[in-house]
């Protein structure tokens, strides 16, 4: 497991990993045909491609907060639900990666969702030696965006299986949950842009500093592979919200040289776009580390 860490102007910045997983290529890439799909990412036997769960864990220097961004899927699922997701956290998972950067649970002073879907809230809870549910992270608020929790409580036939009971309810019982704003502000330098696409009120946050930006793309761009235009997920609820949001992300990210920080990608942490004869392609690789 390959964990880096840097400080990006008035913050520290710690790669959590959470573990790997496999996921159907043909509904994470939608209409394009696989045989232009698995020369970036080939499948296995039954077309799954690799992913993983990549987090972010900030401490702020001007306020002594704890963030955590997502926390991955958790360990709730059946032996039969690991082995369709071939969930693996044999050597990334929550507890590794806090205790290779000295943190313990009970230092996350807030966790930042991007979206409620399993394999980025699922690590909120566990079940105890009683068999009952408890909160990993204790101390923390969990902030979610408004329209999303409306959404995740009251879903669509189609996304309801991705909004799970025993990941929901533990944070609707935790009294600590703050219900957000659309591109909220959590303190200087850390705030969130907003996107539809994928589900209705998904949230990337975004760190600044005088070097320049991150940006945590959660599932606007799940790997360094969906970074053509049309190379959206057939998971996206919105698939052409996704196509128009993607577009204009992507001219920021290009114009700003905005570092992409990829939460799904196996092999790439994080990626720089170039926008070329109306093409948008990766321009550099990078770890935190790199900076």
């Amino acid at each position: 497991m390959s964990l880096s860490r840097t400080t990006f102007g008035s913050f520290e910045l710690y790669t959590i990993e959470t573990g790997d997983f496999r996921l159907d290529g043909g509904a994470m890439f939608g209409v394009v045909p696989k045989t232009l799909w698995s020369r970036g990412l080939p499948a296995d036997e039954k077309n799954r491609i690799p992913m993983t769960m990549r987090c972010l864990l900030i401490k702020s220097k001007n306020t002594g907060k704890l963030y955590l961004i997502d926390n991955g899927a958790g360990t709730k699922f059946n032996d039969k639900m690991e082995d369709i997701y071939q969930l693996d956290y044999s050597v990334k998972n929550l507890e590794n990666s806090f205790e290779h950067h000295g943190f313990s649970f009970e230092d996350v002073t807030d966790i930042i969702f991007t979206h409620l879907h399993f394999d980025h809230c699922g690590g909120s809870s566990f079940y105890n030696d009683d068999e009952e549910l408890e909160l990993t992270f204790p101390n923390a608020q969990y902030h979610v965006v408004k329209k999303h929790w409306e959404n995740a409580t009251n879903p669509n036939a189609r996304e309801k299986a991705s909004f799970l009971h025993e990941n929901i309810q533990p944070l609707k019982e935790s009294g600590k949950l703050n219900l957000v704003e659309e591109n909220h502000e959590y303190e200087a330098d850390l705030s969130a842009i907003n996107v539809d696409g994928h589900t209705i009120g998904q949230q990337l946050p975004k760190i600044e500093s005088t070097e320049g930006s991150i940006v945590f793309v959660a599932d606007l761009l799940p790997t360094h592979v969906h970074v053509p235009l049309p190379w959206v997920m057939g998971y996206d609820m919105y698939p052409v919200q996704t196509l128009s949001e993607k577009d204009a992300f992507l001219k920021q990210a290009a114009e700003n040289n905005w570092n992409l920080y990829l939460e799904h990608d196996a092999h790439q942490e994080i990626i720089r776009i170039e926008h070329n004869d109306g093409r948008f392609s990766v321009a550099e690789t990078l770890t935190l580390n790199d900076f």
